[in-house]
């Protein structure tokens, strides 16, 4: 799914008009949608069917109150806010509030953050800003997006939450914490860069009626992954294969100490459906390796055998290096002697990414980095810290064009670059997910994707939504605070059955 910005999206949108569609009629749309999604929330949640409209003066405030008609008419009792005079307002959000009261809705103007008084149970639908906010928010509203966030209510933003800006995600001191956000057709830029992944919530896609002809038309950088395109890109499976041709992941992993990575990474592999993996480790951790599945393949490894390792890998049918190896001078070695002469698909992560930050070694030809954001600060040399805005997304973008490299900037959201294609951005996943071995986890299912025979770029999309559906589900099961890294393994076969 296209990402657009709001000027585009406003210059499709004039273009539509100009073309015969009408107005009213998008609007009269969007509010049926998110009355829709307003109604399923409730429903879901077992909350009273009451709903509270927080209106500004624009079209955004008009989608409210278009939703708001439907909700009344499907038996809710909904009270408007007005935040801002009525004279003020768009014409078309003048002409929908005037429908809401004819309808029986309820409308209070609030002039001071003393005249809000919320319920203490339904919930909020948020109209007060569009995408075209910029700035800061002045008083009452400010103090009343604070008293909003702060009553427990849940809130579905339109369009975006009222405070963030639709292009760069920065968020003013006051902005709404929507449970969920109804996006009008396309999400928009700021809903994943800086502060804004902390103020959507759940996308909702509503389609208000934008024709065909100007989706196409819309011109985007950046892409969301949507479930259709993930299933159509997941391997097939042969009747009659055997375990190879089901897929053999060899593993350069693990280390003194580190053994955890070395088995998550691989169980992953195994779990993900590669009908053989083989982790070659070093020769003096043996003993901590006793915990590995039965069905790992083990064989260890001394500093100078640099030709077996060579063989052995490229033998198989993907590869991936790095969870728990350590960067002691003899790793590094072996390193830069060994990744040169890799022939097959490989996921490079954890340890491995570090030595090379330190060190221009050559690269397989199709090559996957998993960096998480410090590591990605590392790679790109980078003296501070950076903020996830368009210049880091850019300087990304352009690393991964340079070194011809599939990049997986691991995160919620993660964004995924290409030697040749637009940025994609995966948006499955929980926040229980930030727990150590989560990336081992993720680097285990790339390299079986690639051994089913999917290209670097196909491995990524497919590989971060299950990555991220099997995380939801166990998040689902334990909580966001109680999940732990194996967990998502444990969850594999429920992603994968949502996608096969």
């Amino acid at each position: 799914m296209k990402i657009i910005s709001s000027k585009e999206m406003a210059k499709i949108e004039a273009k539509a008009v100009l073309q015969g569609s009408m107005e009213k009629d998008f609007m009269e749309e969007a509010g049926r949608q998110v009355a829709l999604i307003a109604h399923a929330y409730i429903e879901r949640n077992d909350l009273i069917k009451h709903v509270v409209l927080l209106c500004g003066k624009g079209n955004n405030a008009g989608d409210a109150y278009a939703a708001g008609i439907y909700l009344l008419n499907m038996g809710y009792s909904v009270d408007a806010l007005q935040l801002m005079p009525f004279k003020e307002c768009s014409a078309l959000c003048q002409m929908n509030q005037t429908r809401f009261f004819n309808e029986g809705g309820l409308v209070r103007e609030i002039l001071s953050v003393n005249d809000l008084a919320l319920p203490i149970n339904g919930l909020i639908l948020d109209g007060i800003f569009g995408t075209g906010f910029k700035g800061q928010i002045s008083e009452p509203i400010s103090s009343i997006i604070f008293k909003v966030n702060h009553s427990k209510l849940p809130v579905i933003a339109i369009d975006i939450p009222s405070g963030l800006n639709g292009e760069t995600g920065e968020a003013c001191a006051q902005t709404i914490i929507a449970k969920e956000t109804a996006f009008l057709c396309f999400p928009k830029p700021g809903f994943f860069l800086n502060d804004g992944w902390n103020y959507i919530g759940k996308l909702r896609y509503v389609d208000f009626g934008l024709p065909f002809k100007a989706v196409k038309e819309a011109k985007a950088d950046l892409y969301m992954i949507e479930f259709n395109i993930a299933k159509a890109l997941m391997p097939d499976i042969k009747p009659n294969r055997n375990k190879y041709e089901a897929g053999f992941v060899a593993a350069l992993a693990g280390s003194k100490g580190m053994s955890g990575a070395a088995i998550l990474s691989s169980l992953s592999a195994l779990s993900a459906g590669s009908g053989i993996v083989k982790l070659y480790y070093p020769e003096n951790m043996q003993n901590e390796l006793s915990a590995a599945p039965f069905e790992l393949i083990k064989i260890p490894y001394a500093d100078t055998d640099h030709k077996m390792l060579i063989e052995g890998l490229n033998k198989a049918n993907a590869v991936f290096i790095g969870p728990g190896l350590g960067i002691d001078d003899n790793t590094v070695n072996l390193f830069k002697k060994i990744l040169p002469k890799l022939t097959r698909p490989c996921v490079i992560d954890a340890d491995a990414l570090n030595i090379l930050s330190a060190y221009k070694i050559a690269l397989p030809k199709e090559t996957i980095l998993t960096p998480h954001k410090g590591e990605m600060e590392r790679l790109l040399k980078s003296k501070t810290k950076q903020k996830l805005d368009q210049e880091f997304i850019a300087k990304c973008e352009t690393f991964a064009k340079k070194m011809k490299v599939t990049l997986i900037l691991k995160g919620g959201p993660t964004f995924i670059f290409f030697p040749e294609d637009p940025i994609h951005i995966n948006i499955t996943g929980d926040p229980g997910m930030a727990t150590a071995g989560s990336g081992d986890v993720l680097t285990g299912l790339l390299a079986s994707l690639l051994s089913q025979k999917l290209s670097c770029e196909a491995a990524a999309i497919v590989g971060t939504f299950l990555h991220g559906i099997a995380g939801e589900s166990a998040a689902y099961e334990k909580g966001s605070y109680c999940m732990i890294a194996s967990d998502i393994i444990r969850h594999f076969p429920n992603a994968f059955k949502a996608l096969s």
